[in-house]
Protein backbone atom coordinates (compact mmCIF):
# COMPACT_ATOMS: atom_id res chain seq x y z
CA UNK A 1 0.00 0.00 0.00
CA UNK A 2 1.63 3.44 -0.90
CA UNK A 3 2.29 5.51 1.90
CA UNK A 4 1.15 9.33 1.81
CA UNK A 5 2.70 11.75 4.23
CA UNK A 6 1.71 15.80 4.13
CA UNK A 7 5.01 17.46 6.01
CA UNK A 8 3.89 18.86 8.38
CA UNK A 9 6.08 22.05 8.26
CA UNK A 10 4.58 23.29 4.87
CA UNK A 11 1.95 25.85 4.33
CA UNK A 12 1.63 29.30 4.83
CA UNK A 13 4.00 31.18 6.90
CA UNK A 14 2.41 33.79 9.96
CA UNK A 15 2.59 36.61 7.40
CA UNK A 16 0.31 34.75 4.74
CA UNK A 17 -1.97 33.44 7.35
CA UNK A 18 -2.49 37.13 9.07
CA UNK A 19 -3.04 38.44 5.59
CA UNK A 20 -5.41 36.13 4.92
CA UNK A 21 -7.38 36.04 8.34
CA UNK A 22 -7.36 39.72 7.74
CA UNK A 23 -9.44 39.67 4.13
CA UNK A 24 -11.37 36.94 5.58
CA UNK A 25 -12.55 39.27 8.50
CA UNK A 26 -13.01 42.38 6.21
CA UNK A 27 -14.93 40.16 3.17
CA UNK A 28 -17.47 38.70 6.26
CA UNK A 29 -18.69 42.79 6.72
CA UNK A 30 -18.44 44.16 4.05
CA UNK A 31 -17.94 42.56 0.44
CA UNK A 32 -16.16 45.66 -1.17
CA UNK A 33 -12.63 44.62 -0.53
CA UNK A 34 -9.91 45.02 -2.82
CA UNK A 35 -6.01 43.63 -2.87
CA UNK A 36 -3.19 45.09 -4.23
CA UNK A 37 -2.07 42.24 -6.24
CA UNK A 38 -2.32 38.84 -5.39
CA UNK A 39 -3.09 38.38 -2.16
CA UNK A 40 -0.58 35.52 -2.03
CA UNK A 41 1.46 33.55 -4.68
CA UNK A 42 -1.09 30.81 -5.09
CA UNK A 43 -3.52 30.96 -7.88
CA UNK A 44 -6.06 28.36 -6.63
CA UNK A 45 -6.35 30.91 -2.37
CA UNK A 46 -6.65 33.98 -4.91
CA UNK A 47 -9.93 32.17 -6.35
CA UNK A 48 -10.74 30.99 -3.26
CA UNK A 49 -10.92 34.30 -1.99
CA UNK A 50 -12.03 36.01 -5.17
CA UNK A 51 -15.32 33.94 -4.87
CA UNK A 52 -15.41 35.54 -1.28
CA UNK A 53 -15.68 38.98 -2.86
CA UNK A 54 -12.03 39.81 -2.31
CA UNK A 55 -11.12 41.79 -6.07
CA UNK A 56 -7.38 41.68 -7.33
CA UNK A 57 -5.99 45.38 -8.73
CA UNK A 58 -2.47 46.70 -9.71
CA UNK A 59 -1.14 49.66 -8.43
CA UNK A 60 -2.60 51.92 -12.13
CA UNK A 61 -5.83 51.03 -10.79
CA UNK A 62 -5.15 51.99 -7.49
CA UNK A 63 -4.18 55.48 -8.58
CA UNK A 64 -7.86 56.20 -10.14
CA UNK A 65 -9.18 54.49 -7.10
CA UNK A 66 -11.86 56.99 -4.48
CA UNK A 67 -13.33 55.89 -1.52
CA UNK A 68 -12.37 52.29 -1.80
CA UNK A 69 -11.14 49.72 1.30
CA UNK A 70 -7.74 48.63 0.09
CA UNK A 71 -5.86 45.97 1.87
CA UNK A 72 -1.39 45.25 1.45
CA UNK A 73 -0.25 41.92 1.55
CA UNK A 74 2.07 40.62 3.40
CA UNK A 75 4.71 41.98 0.99
CA UNK A 76 4.16 45.37 2.08
CA UNK A 77 4.50 48.22 -0.10
CA UNK A 78 6.51 51.66 -0.37
CA UNK A 79 5.86 55.26 1.37
CA UNK A 80 4.14 56.19 -2.23
CA UNK A 81 1.40 53.73 -2.15
CA UNK A 82 -0.06 55.35 1.40
CA UNK A 83 1.08 58.36 -0.27
CA UNK A 84 -1.69 57.58 -3.25
CA UNK A 85 -4.05 56.09 -0.72
CA UNK A 86 -4.27 59.33 1.56
CA UNK A 87 -4.75 61.65 -1.58
CA UNK A 88 -7.50 59.80 -2.67
CA UNK A 89 -9.19 58.94 0.79
CA UNK A 90 -9.01 55.11 0.20
CA UNK A 91 -9.01 52.79 3.60
CA UNK A 92 -6.10 51.04 4.25
CA UNK A 93 -6.02 47.16 5.69
CA UNK A 94 -2.32 47.12 6.68
CA UNK A 95 -1.86 43.10 6.29
CA UNK A 96 2.20 43.90 5.82
CA UNK A 97 3.64 41.27 7.50
CA UNK A 98 5.74 42.54 10.91
CA UNK A 99 9.28 40.90 9.58
CA UNK A 100 8.88 42.42 6.73
CA UNK A 101 7.81 46.02 8.19
CA UNK A 102 10.32 45.69 10.84
CA UNK A 103 13.05 44.96 7.86
CA UNK A 104 11.40 48.49 5.82
CA UNK A 105 11.62 50.82 9.11
CA UNK A 106 15.31 49.53 9.51
CA UNK A 107 16.23 50.52 6.08
CA UNK A 108 14.60 53.72 6.32
CA UNK A 109 15.82 54.65 9.05
CA UNK A 110 19.56 53.84 7.86
CA UNK A 111 18.58 55.61 4.60
CA UNK A 112 17.58 58.92 6.87
CA UNK A 113 20.48 59.02 8.82
CA UNK A 114 22.82 58.01 6.10
CA UNK A 115 21.15 60.79 3.35
CA UNK A 116 23.98 63.12 1.92
CA UNK A 117 27.02 60.36 2.81
CA UNK A 118 29.01 58.09 0.08
CA UNK A 119 27.26 54.81 1.55
CA UNK A 120 25.47 52.49 -0.91
CA UNK A 121 22.37 50.42 0.24
CA UNK A 122 22.15 47.58 -1.05
CA UNK A 123 19.25 45.03 -0.85
CA UNK A 124 20.34 41.34 -1.82
CA UNK A 125 16.76 39.98 -3.24
CA UNK A 126 14.74 39.23 -6.42
CA UNK A 127 14.30 42.47 -8.69
CA UNK A 128 10.87 43.62 -9.32
CA UNK A 129 9.68 41.10 -5.90
CA UNK A 130 6.76 43.16 -4.75
CA UNK A 131 8.45 42.55 -1.01
CA UNK A 132 11.96 44.31 -2.57
CA UNK A 133 9.85 46.71 -4.23
CA UNK A 134 8.52 48.04 -0.87
CA UNK A 135 12.24 47.93 0.64
CA UNK A 136 13.42 50.00 -2.71
CA UNK A 137 10.92 52.34 -1.67
CA UNK A 138 12.12 53.25 1.95
CA UNK A 139 15.45 54.32 0.04
CA UNK A 140 13.40 56.59 -2.06
CA UNK A 141 14.29 54.29 -5.34
CA UNK A 142 18.01 54.37 -4.65
CA UNK A 143 18.87 51.34 -3.44
CA UNK A 144 20.79 48.66 -5.46
CA UNK A 145 19.00 45.22 -5.98
CA UNK A 146 21.71 41.98 -6.31
CA UNK A 147 20.03 38.65 -7.06
CA UNK A 148 23.85 36.95 -7.40
CA UNK A 149 27.33 37.61 -7.35
CA UNK A 150 27.37 38.73 -11.45
CA UNK A 151 25.33 41.81 -9.56
CA UNK A 152 28.31 42.79 -7.68
CA UNK A 153 29.64 44.74 -10.44
CA UNK A 154 27.11 47.71 -10.04
CA UNK A 155 28.40 48.56 -6.64
CA UNK A 156 31.39 50.82 -5.99
CA UNK A 157 33.94 48.73 -3.78
CA UNK A 158 35.63 52.56 -3.17
CA UNK A 159 32.53 53.54 -1.32
CA UNK A 160 30.81 52.46 2.22
CA UNK A 161 28.37 49.35 1.79
CA UNK A 162 25.23 48.50 3.78
CA UNK A 163 23.93 45.38 2.75
CA UNK A 164 20.07 44.14 3.83
CA UNK A 165 17.87 41.11 2.53
CA UNK A 166 14.85 40.32 1.48
CA UNK A 167 13.21 38.08 4.24
CA UNK A 168 12.81 35.04 2.14
CA UNK A 169 16.35 34.30 0.62
CA UNK A 170 18.44 31.72 1.16
CA UNK A 171 20.55 32.27 3.94
CA UNK A 172 23.77 30.59 2.51
CA UNK A 173 23.62 32.80 -0.53
CA UNK A 174 23.30 35.45 1.74
CA UNK A 175 26.59 34.57 3.45
CA UNK A 176 27.95 34.25 0.09
CA UNK A 177 27.18 37.58 -1.10
CA UNK A 178 28.86 38.93 2.17
CA UNK A 179 32.41 36.79 1.81
CA UNK A 180 32.53 38.43 -1.74
CA UNK A 181 31.76 42.11 -0.73
CA UNK A 182 34.42 41.49 1.83
CA UNK A 183 37.22 39.70 -0.05
CA UNK A 184 36.53 43.16 -3.15
CA UNK A 185 36.20 46.09 -0.81
CA UNK A 186 38.64 48.15 0.05
CA UNK A 187 40.10 47.76 3.60
CA UNK A 188 39.62 50.96 4.84
CA UNK A 189 35.93 51.51 3.29
CA UNK A 190 33.47 50.83 5.49
CA UNK A 191 31.07 47.79 4.95
CA UNK A 192 27.61 47.15 7.36
CA UNK A 193 25.40 43.99 6.71
CA UNK A 194 22.38 43.00 8.38
CA UNK A 195 21.05 39.16 8.57
CA UNK A 196 16.89 39.98 7.63
CA UNK A 197 16.48 36.87 6.53
CA UNK A 198 12.90 35.34 8.76
CA UNK A 199 13.64 32.39 10.57
CA UNK A 200 10.51 30.61 10.04
CA UNK A 201 11.19 30.40 6.45
CA UNK A 202 14.68 30.24 6.37
CA UNK A 203 13.83 26.99 9.22
CA UNK A 204 12.37 25.39 6.52
CA UNK A 205 15.08 24.65 4.26
CA UNK A 206 16.85 21.46 6.90
CA UNK A 207 13.34 20.32 7.88
CA UNK A 208 12.20 20.16 4.29
CA UNK A 209 15.42 18.28 3.07
CA UNK A 210 14.91 15.57 6.02
CA UNK A 211 11.59 15.12 4.65
CA UNK A 212 12.53 14.60 0.99
CA UNK A 213 14.95 12.32 2.11
CA UNK A 214 12.59 9.80 3.60
CA UNK A 215 10.28 9.39 0.59
CA UNK A 216 10.49 7.76 -3.01
CA UNK A 217 8.46 10.84 -4.25
CA UNK A 218 8.00 14.46 -3.62
CA UNK A 219 5.40 16.53 -5.03
CA UNK A 220 6.27 19.87 -4.17
CA UNK A 221 3.02 22.33 -4.16
CA UNK A 222 3.38 25.65 -5.15
CA UNK A 223 2.20 28.70 -7.38
CA UNK A 224 4.64 29.48 -10.41
CA UNK A 225 4.71 33.13 -9.03
CA UNK A 226 6.03 31.87 -5.36
CA UNK A 227 9.81 32.91 -4.87
CA UNK A 228 10.06 31.21 -1.64
CA UNK A 229 8.64 28.00 -3.62
CA UNK A 230 11.70 28.06 -6.09
CA UNK A 231 13.94 27.84 -3.12
CA UNK A 232 12.42 25.45 -1.16
CA UNK A 233 12.00 22.93 -4.58
CA UNK A 234 15.44 23.44 -5.73
CA UNK A 235 16.51 21.96 -1.77
CA UNK A 236 13.80 19.41 -2.08
CA UNK A 237 15.70 18.47 -5.44
CA UNK A 238 19.02 18.32 -3.73
CA UNK A 239 17.74 15.89 -1.24
CA UNK A 240 15.82 14.06 -3.62
CA UNK A 241 16.39 13.83 -7.34
CA UNK A 242 12.80 12.32 -7.75
CA UNK A 243 11.25 15.82 -6.62
CA UNK A 244 8.46 16.99 -8.76
CA UNK A 245 6.94 20.16 -9.07
CA UNK A 246 3.18 20.51 -9.29
CA UNK A 247 0.41 23.57 -8.85
CA UNK A 248 -2.42 21.43 -8.69
CA UNK A 249 -3.90 17.60 -7.71
CA UNK A 250 -4.41 17.65 -12.02
CA UNK A 251 -1.09 17.89 -12.99
CA UNK A 252 -0.28 14.22 -11.50
CA UNK A 253 0.42 11.74 -13.50
CA UNK A 254 -0.43 8.38 -12.63
CA UNK A 255 2.63 6.52 -13.89
CA UNK A 256 4.52 8.69 -11.30
CA UNK A 257 3.22 6.35 -8.53
CA UNK A 258 4.02 3.31 -10.37
CA UNK A 259 7.49 2.50 -8.64
CA UNK A 260 6.93 4.89 -5.89
CA UNK A 261 6.32 3.04 -2.00
CA UNK A 262 5.86 6.50 0.17
CA UNK A 263 5.36 9.52 -1.52
CA UNK A 264 6.03 13.03 0.37
CA UNK A 265 3.82 16.01 -0.08
CA UNK A 266 5.24 19.67 0.72
CA UNK A 267 4.83 23.17 -0.22
CA UNK A 268 5.92 26.73 -0.29
CA UNK A 269 5.32 29.50 1.85
CA UNK A 270 2.68 30.67 0.16
CA UNK A 271 0.82 26.93 -0.61
CA UNK A 272 -2.65 26.27 1.27
CA UNK A 273 -2.85 23.26 3.56
CA UNK A 274 -5.96 22.54 1.68
CA UNK A 275 -4.31 22.39 -1.47
CA UNK A 276 -1.69 19.51 -0.20
CA UNK A 277 -4.64 17.74 1.44
CA UNK A 278 -6.43 17.69 -2.06
CA UNK A 279 -3.16 16.34 -3.88
CA UNK A 280 -3.09 13.51 -0.81
CA UNK A 281 -6.50 12.79 -1.83
CA UNK A 282 -6.13 12.26 -5.36
CA UNK A 283 -3.22 10.11 -5.15
CA UNK A 284 -5.19 8.08 -2.56
CA UNK A 285 -7.79 7.91 -5.21
CA UNK A 286 -5.42 7.46 -8.07
CA UNK A 287 -4.50 3.73 -6.22
CA UNK A 288 -8.09 3.17 -4.77
CA UNK A 289 -11.02 4.43 -6.82
CA UNK A 290 -13.51 3.83 -4.28
CA UNK A 291 -11.65 6.35 -2.02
Amino acid sequence: MLKVEIHKESGFCFGVVNAIKSAEEELANDKDLYCLGDIVHNSQEVTRLQKKGLRTINHEELQTMQNKKVLLRAHGEPPSTYETAQLNSIQIIDATCPVVLQLQKKIRKYYSEANGDATQIVIFGKNGHAEVNGLVGQTDGTAIVIENKSDLKQLDFNRPICLFSQTTMSVNDFQEIVKEIKSRIHQEVNFKYFDTICRQVANRIPNIRKFASCHDLILFVAGEKSSNGKVLFAECRKANPNTLLISAPENIDPEWLIHAESVGICGATSTPKWLMEEVAQTIKSLQDPNC
